[in-house]
């Protein structure tokens, strides 16, 4: 005879539901974790419940050039509206796309918000200035050359003359981008220009004015005192200047932060036709550029002039809003087309390619919405949110003591969970993705609880049909199971993709209530499969619910099954020997 075969259990794991509970315990006190380490251990706040500025803006463009609005111009604008906003002294502002064509900027609360939407609201000023000097960024305590007074040939004034008259002060040449050479497709090595001579070929600019003097000796002073290690002096720097005014500018972090006096700008970022990272035959990244027309016979004139200069005069600045991204040195005079070679990786190469597009772009920003809060209103909008999601909380674990009973302790634990997983993860999601907890995401957050609840009232309603059906607790735990799967697996994706849908065709605050109600819905799915499921299979074992007691909620006299039917069916051998 051979022997019975052995039995596995039910599906959905009735006999290792410790398991489950084991998983989703390890990452509660991985996420609590996390958060402290972060030491993110609140949620942050967004514009209205902490107060500040929040400037939605449209990008627009020029009728047959809807191609020049693309993600990584999106980028490129995001991140000099960061430096412009960071250049005010904001701390914590925030600066992020948001669908193909908006920008949200939120600026907390203590800063000038009428200079925030001016500075961020301006289409990138990119030009062309030629190199006069170049030194440290840090502030020169007594000057250690004297001032010529002459005007170049730019009519800007002259860099500090060395004491012999034969050149500029000498710069730190770890702080400079010398080491940069523009060509019209040559080849450009990563040192310094051999041949740029000490001393000006033919110096026949004429003797400067009173006036030139005292501006130059100005210029010389507000160099000597610029410090561009910190940013409010860097965006001070050149506010009130025009273009064809001589500036003082500091240069970027990357190159160490020197700082320069630049001559009048001569070509601006308009006059670039396009500009692109690429390799060239050494395998060496470089920057191309194609100017138009008019900007071609600019750049002709200004190159064809440096390349007759003494270092630094033989550079020319990149300079983007007042901050020099780079000064390569020229060889010789160029026009349509120019290349840009030196210490370049692929990521420098991209971001410069990136500036000097973005310069030329016919792309300009719509203020969409401007939406100010005050701190004490902010207070008052996330107390009363609060108030209203423990109101909703209340009325549910009213109805379901009152109508579940014990089964109501499964419930709330499960809620529990919910609500740890959904506020570890919120506080973590604000440094990783700059997500901020607005008043529409606490709507979200109240929405999602009624969402939770009925996930479990749908799992303890297939339970009680188990039973009114004649079959004990512990069967009818594992059957009503897959039933209850499926109708919260198709419930919570029909309520996912209303949230998805949400987030995308809508901007601003609104997408907060479609981004938590799609976090939360997601967690709905991972607390009844990994908790609430196993806590039942558990609870089943336990006599309270395993025996009917009137106050479990599985009491089969209240449900409508009759407790003998069931004995009988169980007590009853079949009589008919085809049933046997």
């Amino acid at each position: 005879m051979a022997a019975p075969k052995k039995s596995r259990g039910p599906a959905g794991g009735q006999g290792r539901p410790g398991r489950a509970l084991a998983l989703i315990l390890i990452a509660m006190v991985a996420l609590t974790g996390g958060m402290f380490l972060a030491d993110q251990p609140t949620p942050r706040l967004g514009i209205d419940l902490a107060g500040g500025t929040s400037i939605t803006l449209e990008a627009k463009s020029e009728p047959g050039q809807e191609s020049a609005i693309n993600k990584t111009n999106m980028d490129t604008a995001v991140q000099i509206m960061e430096r412009r906003v960071n250049g005010l002294g904001v701390s914590e502002a925030e600066v992020q796309t948001q669908g193909n064509r908006n920008i949200i900027v939120n600026i907390p609360k203590g800063t000038n918000s009428a200079q925030a939407r001016e500075q961020v609201g301006t289409t990138a000023k990119l030009y062309f200035r030629p190199v006069l000097t170049v030194a440290q960024g840090t502030p020169t305590p007594k000057p250690s050359a004297s001032t010529s007074g002459k005007p170049t040939s730019s009519g800007s004034p002259s860099a500090p003359a060395a004491e012999n008259g034969k050149g500029s002060a000498s710069p730190d040449p770890s702080a400079t981008t010398q080491g940069r050479a523009v060509t019209g497709g040559l080849k450009a090595d990563s040192t310094p220009d051999p041949k740029a001579s000490t001393t000006p070929k033919g110096d026949t600019t004429p003797t400067a004015s009173a006036a030139d003097q005292a501006a130059t000796a100005e210029l010389q002073k507000k160099f000597e005192a610029l410090d561009c290690s910190s940013a409010a002096s860097r965006a001070k720097a050149t506010q009130g200047t025009k273009p064809t005014d001589p500036v003082v500018a500091c240069g970027s972090e990357a190159e160490g932060r020197p700082k320069y006096i630049l001559g009048p700008a001569e070509v601006s970022g308009t006059d670039v036709g396009s500009a692109k990272a690429a390799l060239d035959q050494n395998g060496q990244w470089i920057v191309q550029m194609e100017f138009t027309k008019s900007g071609a016979k600019k750049f002709q004139k200004i190159t064809g002039r440096l390349a007759e200069q003494p270092s630094p005069q033989n550079q020319f600045a990149i300079a983007l809003d007042g901050e020099v991204v780079s000064a390569p040195y020229v060889r010789a005079a160029l026009s349509a087309n120019a290349e840009i070679s030196g210490s370049f990786t692929q990521q420098s190469a991209e971001d410069l390619a990136n500036v000097l597009s973005y310069g030329a772009l016919p792309l300009s920003f719509k203020e969409q919405s401007v939406t100010t809060v005050t701190a004490a209103l902010g207070g008052e909008q996330l107390r009363a949110g609060l108030i209203a999601g423990a109101i909703g909380l209340a009325l549910v674990v009213i109805y379901l003591v009152a109508y579940y009973r014990g089964l109501a302790f499964i419930a709330l634990l499960s809620l529990l969970v919910s609500g740890i997983l959904t506020y570890t993860l919120m506080s973590l999601l604000g440094p990783a993705i700059g997500f901020a907890l607005n008043l529409p995401a606490v709507c979200g957050a109240i929405v999602a609880i009624g969402i939770t609840a009925d996930s479990f009232i749908v799992y303890f309603e297939r339970i009680r049909d188990e039973i009114r059906e004649g079959r004990t607790l512990r069967p009818a735990v594992e059957r009503a199971w897959p039933r209850a799967r499926r109708t919260i697996l198709v419930s919570d994706f029909v309520s996912f993709l209303a949230a998805a849908v949400l987030f995308v065709v809508t901007v601003g605050k609104v997408q907060g209530f479609a981004f938590t109600l799609g976090l939360t819905t997601l967690l709905d799915v991972v607390v009844v499969f990994f908790f609430t499921k196993p806590v039942m299979t558990i609870m089943a074992r336990r006599k309270f619910f395993a025996s009917g007691h009137p106050w479990s909620g599985l009491d089969p006299k209240r449900l409508g099954a009759k407790p003998p039917l069931r004995r009988s069916r169980r007590a009853t051998a079949p009589t008919d020997p085809k049933e046997a």
